[in-house]
């Protein structure tokens, strides 16, 4: 089950998406005692980031981990760890328990294993998985065209793979399919008219090979919520 939410601005977008996660949030601290949120990085959610920074909740008792990250240090502008921290992880929400992707190893092959492990910290189902969508049909770091991505995609796939994207600069490291599907629910951020045009491309029957955010869109176990902006 997909829902549609277009909005005229972005601003309007940040303000009623981060009304649904906080909502997701207290109900699960409520419901469960903890709460797990899966956010991608990229340049679309920092806004939204920054609102949920402000909101009073007992943060100690939420988890937050990555979709991906991209193999550089914590650091460096490109780490999705880094937006993170320079964004959501301060104010009211810096007591999170932020589980991070990105360790020593040199490598995302030689880190996999060590960011699976420290992943089963998050309590699961996930309460909510945030996802972007790139104007090539990716999600998290599912590229088409990758040669990890048959075994990303597969339903008996570890908890996260390295990926090296055909053309992308850096090594990267993803939770799996079924990683992303053990969740409550998903939410795609879309902001432009190319990225709604894709969009309507992957709503589209074809091989997910084509375009991986397909993995999200058709299937029936997570419902999906689209928010939308120009």
């Amino acid at each position: 089950m997909i829902t549609t939410h277009r909005f005229a601005t972005a601003g309007d977008l940040v303000t009623e998406l981060s009304a649904q996660v906080t909502a997701i949030l207290r109900d699960a601290l409520a419901s469960r005692g903890a709460a797990s949120l899966v956010v991608s990085g990229g340049r679309t959610p920092g806004a939204l980031f920054e609102s949920l920074s402000g909101v009073e909740l007992d943060w100690r008792r939420v988890w937050v981990t990555l979709a991906d990250e991209r193999w550089v240090d914590a650091t460096d502008a490109q780490s999705n760890e880094h937006l993170l921290r320079a964004t959501l992880l301060r104010n009211a929400a810096a007591l999170t328990s932020f589980v991070p992707l990105k360790n020593a190893a040199p490598t995302p092959e030689e880190g996999a294993a060590a960011a699976a492990t420290a992943l089963r910290a998050v309590p699961r189902p996930f309460d909510l998985v945030l996802l972007g969508l790139g104007e090539d049909g990716h999600t998290a770091s599912l590229f088409p065209g990758a040669r990890e991505l048959p075994a990303a995609l597969a339903a008996d796939a570890p908890a996260t793979l390295a990926v090296t994207p055909p053309a992308a600069q850096y090594a990267r490291l993803t939770l799996s399919r079924a990683t992303l599907l053990d969740a409550r629910a998903i939410a795609f951020l879309i902001q432009g008219e190319a990225k709604w045009e894709t969009y309507q491309r992957v709503l589209k029957s074809g091989p997910v090979e084509e375009y991986p955010a397909r993995a999200f869109l058709h299937q029936d176990k997570v419902p999906v919520a689209i928010y939308w902006s120009p």
